[in-house]
């Protein structure tokens, strides 16, 4: 009997000691605070722009939940701009959003995309590039009610420039069906305004075709001539890993459509962002795991033999867990989603590393992110692993849907200040060093005079300065003599050595110099 109590109080006594010990947890958060700056109570979003002077876009794609495609009678936008009190605007107008008959042709059998160039159909991506241009990606694909993605008719898949100052379209640039197949799913986009690029000097675009059919691929477009080309077609760096399984909250995903059974996830290509020298692209999918990246003049290479050079030139930079969008800042550092960790992730491409960079229990799918000129990364959290694409097929979204902001680290900032110089503009072997630093905004078109600094190895130093909403320092070192001209990213300004002049009419600041003797 005395044993038997004994053993009871031992007992007792070990689950009160359990229940009193302090066990270590986690606290599911880190890093910078998350902002919440907008609220989707409507519409479900997935992009997101923020302009040089604070103006936000986010786009609605068809192509992904019904409930966007515009029927031609339900007032539903593919792109608005957003304002205080979770407001939204049709972006650039309600007429470019709204397709005479709606988004789908339902005269086709089966019914495709309608073919409209100058409206919007089904938009999965809006840009912003360093001349504060907002750029629109339409894959010209939508869901009927039913949830069946058509297919695209040409006319559909386009890329649009909208003026934000007078906030209208100047380019539209629609692609070939053999560019944009009819089930591509042209996803993310990213610009290089080096006039060197092309012949055409306006600079280029490079593209993802996520597509859920297979056909995935980067697309390279010329943005003077409006010429399209296609690289990594069949390559398995742009297609999902094989019986791909993620979780996100405790639940696994599993790909849904309607009539079929239940799959894994084959999202190819999806999230892409340029290095901030502009020399590699970094792409990824949602179906694997792996940041790859290729050199830039692989993809503008269309010549013969430029597909087999570019299949060849593509790196595997790290893992990065499952993600969608990425976006650089001007520290070199690509962000990327991490879902199964609640977080947002860096990759430094100084080291190869890639570590978390914040974590909230309230991200669940950060789906695209844009850095802007006031130092904070902002990024869409829009539930996409709750969606009706997801197995069983039913929707557990809960709106509203969020737009965050995080304070970047190292004093990072927009793309808008980064470098496009080339050591080969220059002669290799002849410049030492060529960088550029975004500062916080001046007053707009202000010229300083540049000075010369002498520096230890002999060469001297010419400090080029170009002011504008998102300011940006030339620093260029070259032997004695040497005659240099250096492009630099910087909105609306154009400076010479000569005379000093100043010209608010281009979108690139040339500059020509001869360093002092």
């Amino acid at each position: 009997m005395v044993r038997a109590q004994l053993a009871v109080y031992t007992a007792l006594a070990g689950i009160e000691l359990a229940c009193s010990q302090d066990l270590i947890s986690d606290s599911g958060r880190s890093g910078p605070p998350l902002e919440l700056v907008h609220l989707y109570n409507d519409q479900w979003p997935t992009g997101i722009a923020v302009s040089s002077t604070g103006r936000k876009f986010s786009n609605y794609p068809g192509g992904l939940d019904p409930n966007n495609t515009n029927d031609g009678s339900n007032g539903k936008y593919t792109v608005a701009e957003l304002f205080e009190n979770n407001t939204e605007r049709a972006y650039p107008s309600d007429d470019w959003n709204s397709p005479p008959g709606g988004a789908i042709n339902f005269t086709t059998t089966p019914p495709t995309g309608a073919n409209h160039q100058d409206h919007l159909i089904g938009v999965q991506s809006v840009v912003i590039d360093s001349a504060n241009r907002l750029w629109i990606l339409d894959t010209g694909r939508v869901q009927t009610p039913e949830g069946v993605l058509v297919t695209a008719s040409v006319g559909g898949p386009k890329l649009i420039g909208v003026d934000l100052e007078s906030n209208s379209v100047i380019k539209t640039i629609v692609f070939p069906d053999t560019v944009a197949y009819p089930d591509s799913y042209l996803n993310d986009v990213r610009f290089d305004l080096n006039p060197n690029l092309t012949t055409s000097g306006q600079g280029v675009a490079y593209i993802t075709d996520s597509s859920n059919e297979g056909r995935t691929g980067l697309i390279t477009v010329d943005l003077g001539s409006g010429e399209s080309w296609r690289h990594l077609d069949g390559s398995p760096h742009v297609q999902g890993d094989r019986q791909f399984l993620a979780f996100v909250w405790g639940r696994e995903l599993y790909a849904y459509q309607p009539g079929r059974p239940a799959s894994f996830l084959t999202f190819g290509a999806d999230g892409i962002a340029l290095g901030a020298d502009g020399e590699k692209l970094y792409f990824g999918g949602v179906g694997n795991r792996y940041l790859y990246s290729i050199p830039t003049e692989r993809l503008r290479d269309n010549g013969p033999t430029s597909e087999i050079k570019a299949q060849a030139a593509v790196v595997t930079e790290s893992q990065k867990g499952l993600s969608d969008g990425f976006e650089t800042d001007t520290n070199g550092f690509i962000y990327h989603g991490n879902f199964e960790a609640n977080a947002v992730n860096v990759f430094n491409p100084a080291n190869g590393t890639d570590r978390v960079f914040l974590r909230d229990p309230r991200i669940n799918w950060a789906d695209t992110f844009s850095v802007a000129t006031d130092g904070f990364i902002y990024f869409t959290n829009n539930q996409l692993a709750f969606g009706p694409s997801i197995f069983p097929g039913t929707d557990l979204r809960q709106r509203p849907f969020s737009l965050f902001r995080a304070q970047l680290p190292n004093g990072g900032t927009c793309a808008a200040g980064q470098r496009f110089l080339r050591a080969e503009e220059f002669g290799r072997g002849h410049v030492e060093k060529a960088l550029s630093t975004p500062t916080a905004p001046k007053s707009p078109l202000q010229k300083r005079p540049g000075k010369n600094q002498n520096r230890p190895d002999g060469t001297k130093l010419q400090e080029l300065h170009g002011e504008t909403e998102c300011y940006s320092m030339a620093f260029i070192l070259c032997p004695a003599g040497l005659l240099a001209k250096a492009y630099v990213g910087v909105y609306l300004h154009r400076t010479t050595h000569h005379s000093n002049s100043v010209n608010s009419n281009l979108e690139l600041a040339e500059l020509n110099f001869k360093c002092p003797a």
